[in-house]
This record gives C-alpha cells, sequence and structure tokens, in this order.
C-alpha cells in the first residue's frame, strides 16, 4: 500500500481551511465547477494509523464497500462488507485493485472531522454573499489505484476534496440529456445514485479535472459527474450540505418519485413553493421511511461479498438472499 502521508504533527493553519481563495471564486461558487486549494490534507485525522482505527470501529450501516470494474472494463458494481479484518488489512485489500470504500458521515461517527468541516463552512460563508448551509455530511473515500465511481449525481451541494494519490474527475452539465427530472426523483426514491444512464459520447460535454493532495473541486447543485483514479491508491473527502433551497428540491424530488414509483401518478409540478409543495412535503414524510421504500432500497443495494482475510486482495462471494 503506497499511502505514506508526511503528516507528522502537522496541523491546519489557524481558522483557515483554504489556501488561495480569490474574489472569481466567490462569484463562482454553486455557479461554475471551480478549483481550490486547501490545507486538510496536512491533518493528522488523515495518517493511516488514524484511518486504520477508524474503520475498525465503524458502524456497518454508515459505510458502503464496493467493487468496481477497472477504467476500459465492463461495469462492475457489487456491495460488499469489511468483515473481520482490521483497519491496516482493509486499507492493503483496497490497495491490491478494484474496491472502493466509503465511510458515510463520518463526523457522525467522529466529531473531529465534523468540527474540521464546521470551519471550512464558516470560511465559505464569509466569502460568498448569501450562501447558507443548514446542515452538512463528510464523507470519507478510500480507493484502490484502478477504482472508479460511475456516472452519478448527489442531491444535496457537493464539493470533493483530495487527500492522498490522484483523481480525475469529469463533470457534466446539470442539463437534459445529462440530467433529467425522473433521474433525480428516482434517485431520491432508491437511494442510487450510479444508475442513471450514461452515453460515452457524454464525455464531449463535459470539463476535466486532475486533482490531488491539497486540491478541492466544487459545482453546482445536481452535476452529474464521474471520477477515475490515476493509478494511485487515494483518500478523498467528499462534503454534502444542505439550505432550505436544496432541502425544498429533495422534497418535491422525493415526493414525485414516489407518486410515479409507489402509486403510479406522474406529477406535473416542480415548484418548491406553494399549496401542492407543502402537499407534497407531508405525503414523502409518511411514506419516506415506510416498507414500501425499505425494500425497493434493499432489493437494489444487496450485500454480496466479504473481504477474504486469509488472502488479502481476495473477496469471497455470499450466498443470494431468497
Amino acid at each position: 500500500m503506497n499511502f505514506r502521508p508526511a503528516y507528522g504533527s502537522e496541523t491546519l493553519g489557524k481558522d483557515r481551511v483554504f489556501t488561495s481563495w480569490d474574489d472569481t471564486h466567490s462569484v463562482l461558487w454553486g455557479r461554475q465547477p471551480i478549483e481550490l486549494a486547501h490545507q486538510v490534507h496536512k491533518s493528522p485525522l488523515f495518517s493511516a494509523d488514524t484511518l486504520a482505527e477508524l474503520i475498525e470501529r465503524y458502524p456497518r450501516e454508515h459505510y458502503s464497500l464496493v467493487q468496481t470494474g477497472a477504467r476500459g472494463s465492463s461495469r462492475v458494481w457489487r456491495e460488499g462488507e469489511i468483515g473481520d479484518l482490521g483497519g491496516r488489512q482493509v486499507m492493503d485489500a483496497i490497495a491490491r485493485g478494484g474496491l472502493w470504500l466509503n465511510m458515510r458521515d463520518v463526523g457522525a461517527v467522529d466529531r473531529r472531522y465534523r468540527e474540521m468541516l464546521d470551519g471550512m463552512f464558516e470560511e465559505i460563508a464569509a466569502k460568498v454573499p448569501g450562501f447558507s448551509a443548514r446542515d452538512h455530511q463528510e464523507s470519507i473515500l478510500i480507493s484502490s489505484p484502478d477504482a472508479q465511481v460511475y456516472y452519478h449525481f448527489d442531491l444535496p451541494g457537493q464539493a470533493l476534496m483530495q487527500i492522498a494519490g490522484r483523481k480525475r474527475v469529469y463533470v457534466y452539465p446539470n442539463t437534459a440529456p445529462f440530467l433529467t427530472p425522473k433521474m433525480l426523483e428516482d434517485v431520491a426514491v432508491f437511494n442510487v445514485e450510479v444508475d442513471i444512464p450514461y452515453e460515452p459520447w457524454y464525455d464531449k460535454y463535459a470539463r476535466v479535472f486532475d486533482i490531488g493532495p491539497g486540491q478541492m473541486l466544487s459545482w453546482e447543485l445536481n452535476v452529474p459527474h464521474r471520477v477515475e483514479n490515476l493509478d494511485t491508491f487515494s483518500v478523498s473527502m467528499t462534503v454534502s450540505y444542505t439550505n432550505d433551497q436544496i432541502r425544498r428540491s429533495e422534497i418535491v424530488n422525493l415526493a414525485n418519485g414516489l407518486l410515479r414509483n409507489r402509486f403510479g401518478y406522474w406529477p406535473r409540478s416542480r415548484d418548491p413553493h406553494g399549496p401542492s409543495y407543502f402537499a407534497k412535503a407531508v405525503m414523502q414524510k409518511l411514506y419516506r421511511d415506510s416498507g414500501w421504500v425499505k425494500r425497493q432500497r434493499q432489493a437494489r443495494r444487496p450485500t454480496e461479498f466479504r473481504l477474504d482475510a486469509a488472502q488479502p486482495g481476495r473477496i469471497i462471494d455470499l450466498p443470494k438472499a431468497a
């Protein structure tokens, strides 16, 4: 595993995450893809020892372990579990290829990560007029040198911070045919972002960014993107945030998706205000945790394998549920 961060006793500079913010970033934030410099990668919270310890105590319901296809190969997207491996063993298995670990909402598991990002959002609010983030979540991604994340989008506001290794990020327009209301609504209901349609010719319309440690990308709401590791073991952090506007959009997406997929009614309105919106807000609150939604999501994300403790880098297929 070629993961040798030279963190030592380094800590973040006082009260500052970003190191090269200028006036153009303030104008373009949330309107265009922008690249920023940060110093989060210097934090001891991302040392190999700290990450290994975090993996060992991470709750099963808060992580996804995914087997992906290598660049240029056929699509593979299977979810699995760590099993009884230690944190270092997990990272070693990932370094051997074809795996991607997402520790979701890490700030809820270890508040030190959330406190770090609290400071980042205070910086953004001070630099971007009108910006607000009612809440935010951060997730740590650890992935193989040949891993990739297929074409997808995120429902909240989103940014990607690179900690170790290098990635290539393709960022697409958030308009049809790259993104449609049906895609937004289906992802809100089924919670599987990578199932949306993709065609290779989309790449002609993508902006491409190569990022390494200390670099961050931010883009407009719901922008489709895909990510390829550049032959290096990678550690990164995704940052999701919501505000009132984003939350209203999420409510409409989930309500419309439920109306269409659960009840067979195709809603016409996507208005996040008025009587129609408030009726949808009540309806989605009643059904978002229903047994039907849980069954639909579970069926689309079965646990299919476990890491092999005896042979690092190998996986053991699990019996399919009846």
